[in-house]
C-alpha cells in the first residue's frame, strides 16, 4: 500500500514537471527566437532560416538604434510614463479603495460613489470622445494624454477594496481609540499590511 502510494506520488510529481517544464518552453522559446532574429544577418532572418540560434551572427541591428535618437527619446517617454503614471495609479488606487471598503454608517455615501465607477466600468464614451476629450483639455502633445486617461483603473481599485475589506475591523477601531485619524489609519496600518495588493496593481499597470 505505502509503495503504490510513493509510486502514484512519483507519477504525479513527473507529470507535474513535465507539465511547467512544457509551459515555461512555450513561454521562453518565442524570446529566444525573437533574440536570434536580432542577432543574425537581414537576409538569414528574410529567408527564415533563423530558429533558436543566430544564422551569420552581427550586432548590426542594434548598431543601428543605438545611432538613432529617436529611440532614446521614445525609451525616456516610456521610462516617464511608467514612473509617473504608476505612481499616480496607485496613488488614487488606495485613495479611493481605502474609504469604499468602510461601511455605510462610515461613509454613506459609499454605494453612490461605487455604482458611479461600476458605470464607468461597463461603459465608456471609446477612442474618438477620448481624443477629442484629450484635445480639449490642451494635454495633446504632453506626457499627461499617456498618463491620466488609466489613472484610475477600476478594477484594481475593486481588488484593492475587497483587500481592505478583508482585513480584521478591529485594526480601525483601536487606532480610533488610540486617537489616530482616517488618514493616519490608511497610511500607518492599512496600506503596509496592504503590500501585497498593492504590488500586484502596480505591475499591472499598462
Amino acid at each position: 500500500m505505502v509503495k503504490s502510494r510513493v509510486l502514484s506520488d512519483r507519477i504525479v510529481s513527473v507529470i507535474s514537471y513535465v507539465t511547467v517544464t512544457v509551459l515555461m518552453l512555450t513561454c521562453l522559446l518565442p524570446i529566444v527566437h525573437t533574440l536570434a532574429l536580432s542577432l543574425s544577418s537581414k537576409a538569414a532572418a528574410t529567408a527564415g532560416l533563423v530558429t533558436l540560434w543566430p544564422v551569420n551572427f552581427t550586432m548590426a541591428a542594434y548598431q543601428a538604434i543605438l545611432k538613432d535618437k529617436q529611440f532614446f527619446t521614445s525609451f525616456l517617454v516610456s521610462v516617464e510614463r511608467v514612473a509617473l503614471g504608476g505612481g499616480l495609479n496607485v496613488l488614487f488606487c488606495i485613495a479611493m479603495a481605502y474609504p469604499l471598503s468602510k461601511s455605510k454608517k462610515l461613509f454613506p455615501q459609499r454605494n453612490v460613489y461605487m455604482w458611479f465607477m461600476v458605470f464607468t466600468m461597463l461603459f465608456s464614451g471609446g477612442m474618438i470622445p477620448a481624443y477629442l476629450l484629450i484635445g480639449k483639455l490642451g494635454l495633446m502633445n504632453t506626457i499627461w494624454s499617456l498618463v491620466l486617461p488609466s489613472a484610475v483603473p477600476v478594477y484594481n481599485i475593486i481588488l484593492l477594496m475587497n483587500y481592505f475589506k478583508g482585513l480584521p475591523n478591529e485594526l480601525d477601531e483601536a487606532a480610533r481609540i488610540d486617537g489616530a485619524n482616517p488618514w493616519r489609519i490608511m497610511v500607518s496600518i492599512f496600506v503596509p499590511l496592504a503590500k501585497p495588493c498593492i504590488a500586484s496593481i502596480a505591475r499591472d499597470w499598462p
